[in-house]
């Protein structure tokens, strides 16, 4: 994997992200951030793709269970190919393509809709468990936030996927540490997540959620498995990519006024000064 060339892909995903929403004046930042080198990784590298054809019957499925971080879907497929960049500047606009969450009838290149937290992860499971009987090499890829895992359906739709032997089926668990109203070990304890997804039978990894050659070494390293589901736990921060918003106690969702405005405003500056220098490289 050309590293370099993934990381400036991570800078350009964040940079739209962050344009998206300072555009909009609020939106789901926090979790956004946090999969940015994730999507940069499936999308620059390891998933089979045609963005000129989005609807391809050979492609691999990707399934953003935790819908509110469709800002960084959206940005990801915007540069990717799939749709103009100008379309990010509609997001949540009253008839847009790129609603607050997304919907696979609206934005060219989403595999499903979701939103609903806790139901995007199986339908992911479903999807696998499809191509298994039709004897079909797609494979499916999909991302779950840690405060989604507190609804039961997350649980058994792993016990299926796991029980199925769906190694068509790769899953990454956000873990974040914090949802809507507070620190996930507040809230619901996720406890350790690789032990108990070892525990449902599934091949687990833990890696920082940051770094585009663990992520990239993580999936690869469980490519070859053929006789188990697969989950790769990412330790990432919430708001990653910047200090400010790392370290801002209520970031899953921000209105940007006064001090976190302008935190937004330097970092768009930040990022598009990176970008722009990483483009004369």
């Amino acid at each position: 994997m050309e590293t370099v060339k993934i990381q400036r892909f991570a800078d350009r995903i964040r940079l739209e992200t962050a344009k998206m929403l300072s555009k909009r004046g609020f939106g789901h930042l926090g979790g956004s951030f946090s999969i940015v080198e994730t999507l940069a990784v499936l999308y620059g590298h390891v998933m089979k793709i045609d963005p000129s054809n989005p609807a391809w019957q050979d492609r691999d499925w990707f399934v953003l269970s935790k819908g509110h971080a469709g800002p960084a879907l959206y940005a990801t497929l915007a540069l990717k190919g799939y749709v103009p960049l100008s379309m990010l500047d509609t997001l949540n606009e009253n008839g847009t393509l790129m609603p607050s969450h997304p919907d696979r009838l609206k934005t060219p290149g989403v595999d499903v809709t979701t939103g609903s937290l806790g139901q995007g992860i199986s339908l992911a499971t479903g999807i696998a468990k499809s191509f298994k009987m039709d004897g079909k090499p797609n494979r499916v890829f999909a991302i779950v936030g840690d405060g989604e895992a507190n609804e039961g359906q997350v649980w058994e739709a792993f016990q299926f996927a796991a029980h199925q032997k769906l190694s068509n089926l790769l899953v990454f668990i956000d873990e974040n540490h914090k949802q809507l109203d507070g620190l996930t070990k507040d809230i619901m304890n996720p406890f350790d997540l690789v032990m108990k997804m070892e525990a449902f039978g599934f091949a687990c990894l833990r890696v920082k959620g940051d770094d585009v050659d663990a992520i990239y070494e993580a999936i690869r390293q469980l490519d070859s498995i053929d006789d188990q589901a697969k989950c790769i736990v990412l330790d990432t921060v919430k708001g990653q990519g910047d200090e400010y918003f790392e370290n801002l106690f209520d970031n899953h969702h921000i209105r940007f006024s006064g001090e976190s405005k302008t935190a937004l405003t330097s970092l768009i500056q930040r990022l598009s000064d990176k970008v722009e220098s990483e483009g004369r490289q």
